[in-house]
């Protein structure tokens, strides 16, 4: 599927994640999930809400909250082992669009969590050319979050990261 194309549902501005918003299988991180009414303001319903920690779903384009259904929300609890959404903080999950999710009469696209973990993402080693190049980054960019797509980085790293982006000028 190609990237650079707009979905037709863009226009109808969700505040919430969807199909629209995915074009791969995307692994994203669970910050927190919440109990909350629903934001669309179409319904009085409450619904599990997930928070990521990824700030962006593409460069430029903010992530937002997913609402959970039923399937997802077992999902979750599957790979968590716990039926408590206290307990989904900090879960890494892939969310993808499945093109036969049942909505009433009709089969829709619709956003699913894989019931495989995204594949772990290996620790920056400091002072190689990757490292560098995320020096670079964090001065450029003024954040870690395209480093953080390939790598994973440690608040020590990060703080390090940081100094040494400084020192560059």
């Amino acid at each position: 599927m190609n990237n650079e194309k707009t979905h037709y549902r863009k226009a109808f501005h969700s505040p919430y994640l969807s199909s629209a918003d995915i074009v791969e299988p995307t692994a994203l991180t669970i910050r927190c999930v919440k109990l909350e009414k629903d934001n669309t303001k179409k319904t009085k319903d409450s619904f599990n809400t997930a928070y990521f920690k990824e700030k962006e779903i593409r460069k430029g384009e903010p992530l937002k909250p997913m609402i959970l259904n039923a399937h997802n929300s077992k999902m979750i609890k599957q790979l968590t082992g716990s039926a408590f959404i206290d307990d989904w903080n900090d879960l890494p999950v892939t969310v993808y669009v499945d093109p036969n999710v049942r909505f009433g009469r009709e089969t829709v696209e619709g956003l699913r969590i894989s019931h495989e973990p995204p594949a772990a993402k290996k620790q920056i080693k400091e002072h190689t050319a990757q490292w560098n190049n995320a020096v670079k980054a964090f001065k450029r960019d003024g954040s870690l979050d395209a480093v953080r797509a390939r790598v994973d980085v440690s608040e020590d790293q990060e703080a390090l990261i940081k100094k040494e982006a400084d020192a560059l000028d």
